[in-house]
């Protein structure tokens, strides 16, 4: 038997040796200091499949730096890097924009001062670069429909091509989603729906598709291409990478990108205090240049460039969303909603996930009503309302609240979200007699 350690396990020794505070420091005699390559400290979420092409392609272009990783998921990252000197982190890369922007807030970094030469600013009304220059996007991805073929094809529908496809009544039952206030990508697929069809219609949106959800999971993007590939279910809300992962492994899966869509980008910046700055500025232009930008596009990431010149390089058929933008897919500003994104987690949560088996038990009474010819208008109405006005919604205060709530974590419901759920459930209690006085 092999003794020799895995490339993981060894990656897992020097986790335990970063440690919370920081670097292991080891006294090194001159002669060794001389020789010893300048360490870049990197706290990501990335998987080793992801960092170790990067660190292996940076070193090669950079023979004097070595690359030290730290990994944390993003509501583990935040702590970390309010740490002193923020644990001796010189990079911070990783799909958590909430993130960037609090630590932006808070003087955490440092400016980029790297060439943007062909990197765009925006995609559509998405803004790829931090207006102060502090972060910059290096990759995204796309939100929309995992779904399987065959599934979709049993209950004799096309692929769905935009959010209000899910609200239709064959679809009851058949789709996964993941809840906002638990799962890292979610929060912004949710205002994605609000933003383009406004409060109210976005909300009545989600209602009935969550009403047709047979699947609800704090798990994330695993479960849900799980639940879809096994044809359990018909489509699950997701991102692509997580689709095109599964279909490179053989997963009888498609994804359709909606035509209200929505990037979930990653980002780098430099920490402020960081000890190598030089060596973080190199990484991070190595990052953003058009060999790190090929990389992502490797067919074990899959994920979408910042650098459009990349996509001159990549078969006909790998989305192009700088392509899809011109045509208005991308016009969701999240900029515009972002001190939002929790409020309306948390908001998702209460009203449409707790106690899911009641609502959607009521969305198929409305829709076996409505086709033997109720008149179930009074009730839907109710079903479909917001939990909240936009004027609530859109007070500061309510929005501090969960301004700083983070996905991953699990909070007990606060007092407002108890009134929530109340209020949802009495809300749910009318619509229920509304529909019995209907006999329904």
């Amino acid at each position: 038997m092999n003794d020799k350690p895995s490339f993981s396990a060894i990656r897992r020794r020097l986790l335990l040796g970063l440690g919370a505070g920081g670097l292991m420091s080891t006294p090194l005699r001159a002669a060794e200091t001389r020789s010893v390559r300048q360490p870049v400290v990197v706290l990501t979420s990335y998987n080793d499949e992801v960092f170790s092409r990067f660190e292996a392609a940076f070193e090669k272009a950079h023979p004097q730096y070595k690359l030290q990783l730290v990994w944390r998921m993003p509501h583990d990252a935040l702590p970390y890097l309010r740490q002193p000197r923020q644990a001796g982190v010189d990079v911070y890369w990783s799909a958590s924009p909430r993130n960037f922007a609090a630590l932006a807030r808070e003087g955490a970094w440092q400016p980029l001062g790297i060439a943007r030469d062909g990197l765009p600013e925006r995609i559509g009304k998405a803004r790829l670069a931090d207006a102060e220059g502090f972060y910059t996007a290096t990759e995204m991805a796309g939100y929309g429909f995992i779904f399987n073929p065959e599934a979709v094809a049993r209950l004799k529908l096309a692929a769905p091509a935009d959010w209000q496809d899910l609200t239709a009544p064959a679809y009851a039952g058949q789709l996964v989603l993941p809840n906002p206030a638990r799962v890292g990508f979610a929060p912004v697929m949710v205002d994605i729906v609000l933003q383009a069809y406004g409060w109210e219609k976005g909300w009545a949106t989600w209602s009935a598709i969550a009403g047709n959800a047979g699947s609800l999971t704090d798990r994330g993007s695993t479960f849900v291409t799980d639940e879809v590939a096994s044809g359990r279910r018909a489509v699950g809300l997701s991102i692509d990478f997580f689709a095109v992962s599964a279909i490179a492994n053989g997963a009888p899966l498609r994804f359709a990108y909606p035509a209200h869509g929505g990037i979930n980008p990653a980002h780098i910046a430099l920490a402020r205090n960081a000890p190598n700055p030089d060596g973080a500025r190199a990484f991070a232009s190595f990052v953003l240049s058009a060999e790190g930008q090929r990389i992502v596009t490797h067919r074990d990431i899959h994920k979408l460039p910042v650098r459009p010149e990349v996509y001159r390089e990549l078969p006909a058929d790998y989305f192009n969303p700088f392509r899809a933008a011109e045509q208005g897919a991308f016009d969701y500003d999240g900029d515009a909603d972002r001190n939002r994104l929790g409020l309306i987690s948390a908001l998702f949560e209460q009203t449409l996930i707790r106690e899911h088996g009641e609502l959607a038990a009521l969305w198929q009474r409305i829709h076996r009503a409505a086709a033997a010819g109720h008149d179930i208008r009074a009730a839907r109405q109710l079903l479909e309302s917001p939990p909240i006005s936009l004027a609530e919604a859109s007070q500061p205060a309510l929005q501090q609240v969960f301004r700083n709530r983070l996905e991953g974590a699990n909070p007990d419901a606060n007092d407002q979200e108890l009134r929530w759920q109340e209020a949802s459930r009495s809300r749910r209690a009318a619509v229920a007699s509304l529909l019995t006085g209907q006999g329904a």
